[in-house]
């Protein structure tokens, strides 16, 4: 197990050894891969405040994350790192950010207005695509709710014509 004496002392399920490594045996599957992703997410989130509160990250955290834990593969870390800066709720601290901050919590450089602006037009193709699916679920459902009652009425209506002419 490789830790440097800068780590800060974890849990053991939260130790390197426990984190994807690029010495897995075959090359994972896009699930598995996902799947590895996050399990790293929740021990970044556990052991760096920057992950845990959802700061706007330092610009090369992906160079401070590997010097920390250089068992760290580095797929699994991208994945990891695009999960947790596309999220709700990083975009929407995101925008709003003035200072970025390092795996510690402590700041540092500024956030550029075009991050900021980037982080708003995300949120808010975000929230139209969400209201577009909405809008079509509600539609289908309603397309759905009209074609049963059509059917409905449609089986009544041949009820009625098999009591008015059938045989008695």
């Amino acid at each position: 197990m490789n830790t440097s004496a800068a780590a800060p002392a974890t849990p053991a399920s939260d130790s390197p050894a426990d984190l994807p490594t690029e010495s897995a045996a075959a090359a994972p599957s896009p699930a598995s891969s996902v799947n590895a992703a996050r399990a790293l997410l929740k021990t970044l989130e556990a052991q760096f405040p920057a992950f845990r509160d959802c700061l706007p990250l330092a610009i090369g955290i992906d160079k401070q994350l590997l010097a920390r834990l250089p068992d760290l593969e580095r797929k699994v870390l991208r994945t990891a790192l695009r999960m947790h800066t596309h999220s709700l709720r990083y975009l929407k601290g995101m925008e709003k950010a003035t200072t970025r901050f390092d795996l510690d919590g402590q700041p540092g450089e500024a956030v550029d207005e075009a991050h900021r602006a980037h982080a708003s037009e995300t949120l808010r193709e975000r929230f139209k695509k969400n209201a577009e699916q909405r809008k079509a679920q509600l539609e289908a459902g309603k397309a759905q709710r009209e074609a049963e009652e059509a059917e409905r009425r449609r089986a009544e209506k041949l009820d009625q014509l098999a009591a008015k002419f059938g045989r008695r």
